[in-house]
């Protein structure tokens, strides 16, 4: 085999061991009542009776909710508003740009641990400037993870940027010898042409939501205050690999994907019916 379907192999080959079979057994698992000690033993739909009766569950579903609710639109719409300003090419805008890329290549263990430093209620630099509860309050919490999310916009940034560059320059000064501010154009040419790439990133980043808040929430708060920040992906963890019931957590697994799925939907949806008007 030649060609692009040969390069294409390793890439598959990967998808295939990392992605389809655990699914696959996550899918058969969650069927099934297991520990990870004893060998699985099939249950129907007694997990999907217990999730559904699970209010643990569904708090951790609001929680999940409310953080994709702050931190989806705050994160594309940074990314985005920083396309826009750091577009043209002047003095100065490659290390802005490198500015804005640069928490993104952090660790997100290493980041999180910066912020519980910044935001520690005892020494912690921003505690001087009045946030210093901002972890330990349980809404405070809820919002001080999105916006600390909010921060590593950079592969958004990069998408966005490069669809902001891609929009042809005759249609601005078109609209420049038309005489039209420079809102207008914004918000009638060059916002409706990033349209398509707008919305394959709000749909990216609804997973991404969903999937990446584990770890602030495990080093920041571990699920607190009174279960403010446990969100879906730490439930699963905690159901898993501190109760050892990974059937469950598979049903778990199992409802998040489809939640994620009609978050997507909705969301294209959303994108088609704006693109079109």
């Amino acid at each position: 085999m030649r060609g692009p379907r040969a390069l294409a192999l390793p890439f598959l080959g990967g998808v295939l061991v990392l992605v389809a079979l655990p699914a696959i057994a996550a899918l058969v698992l969650a069927f099934t009542e297991y520990s990870g000690v004893q060998g699985p033993r099939f249950t129907g739909l007694d997990n999907i009776e217990r999730l559904v009766s699970d209010k643990a569950f569904w708090r951790a579903l609001g929680n999940s909710l409310v953080y994709v609710a702050i931190s989806v639109p705050l994160r594309v719409g940074l990314a985005v508003a920083c396309a826009l300003l750091l577009a043209r090419r002047t003095r100065g805008v490659r290390a802005a740009r490198a500015a804005v890329y640069l928490p993104t290549v952090v660790p997100d263990v290493a980041y999180a641990l910066l912020w519980l430093w910044l935001l520690n209620p005892l020494y912690g630099p921003l505690a001087l400037l009045g946030a210093g509860n901002a972890l330990v309050e349980p809404w405070g919490a809820r919002l001080a993870l999105p916006v600390i999310a909010a921060f590593q916009i950079g592969e958004a940034f990069v998408v966005a940027l490069a669809a902001r560059r891609a929009v042809p320059g005759p249609l601005y000064e078109a609209a420049s010898l038309e005489g039209a501010s420079p809102w207008y154009v914004t918000r009638r040419l060059t916002l409706p042409l990033m349209a398509p790439v707008i919305g394959v990133l709000l749909m990216r980043d609804v997973v991404v939501a969903l999937h990446t808040n584990f770890v602030p929430a495990m080093i920041l708060t571990d699920g607190g205050p009174r279960d403010a920040t446990t969100y879906l992906s730490l439930y699963v963890y905690r159901t898993a690999f501190r109760y050892f019931r990974l059937g469950y957590a598979s049903t778990i697994a199992l409802a998040i994907f489809l939640f994620t799925a009609l978050a997507i939907y909705a969301q294209y949806r959303i994108v088609k019916r704006w693109r079109a008007t």
